[in-house]
C-alpha cells in the first residue's frame, strides 16, 4: 500500500505548501488574473481594464501572486508586464493531483 502524503515530515511540508497555494488561488480575482495571463504576458494596464476593479486591489493581488512565485514580472520603461510562472503552477498542480488521487483512480489512469 502506498504511503499517505501525511506520513512523513516532507509530506507534511508539501501539504502546508499546497494549502498555502490553494488559499492564494481560491480568491476569485486572483483566478481572473491567472486566467487573463494564460495566453501570455500582459502589461499591467491590460490587466486592470477587463477586471474593472480598483487599481490598488489589483496591485495587491499581483503582489500576492508574485510573492507566491506564480507570476513573473518585468519593467519596460514606466510599464510593468506580468506573465504566469507555468513551471511553478504545473508543479503545484501535479503535487495536488498526487495528493488527492485515490488508489482506484491511480489504477484507472495507469491501467494497473
Amino acid at each position: 500500500m502506498a504511503k499517505c502524503f501525511c506520513d512523513t515530515a516532507k509530506g507534511l511540508r508539501k501539504i502546508k505548501e499546497l494549502a498555502d497555494y490553494l488559499k492564494i488561488i481560491s480568491d476569485e480575482n486572483r483566478l481572473k488574473i491567472l486566467c487573463l495571463l494564460k495566453d501570455g504576458e500582459r502589461c499591467v494596464c491590460h490587466i486592470y481594464e477587463p477586471l474593472d476593479l480598483p487599481q490598488n486591489l489589483i496591485s495587491h493581488h499581483l503582489k500576492t501572486l508574485k510573492k507566491a512565485e506564480l507570476l513573473h514580472s518585468r519593467k519596460e520603461g514606466k510599464w510593468m508586464f506580468y506573465k504566469r510562472n507555468e513551471e511553478k503552477i504545473s508543479q503545484f498542480n501535479v503535487q495536488y493531483l498526487e495528493m488527492v488521487k485515490s488508489k482506484r483512480s491511480q489504477q484507472m489512469i495507469g491501467g494497473q
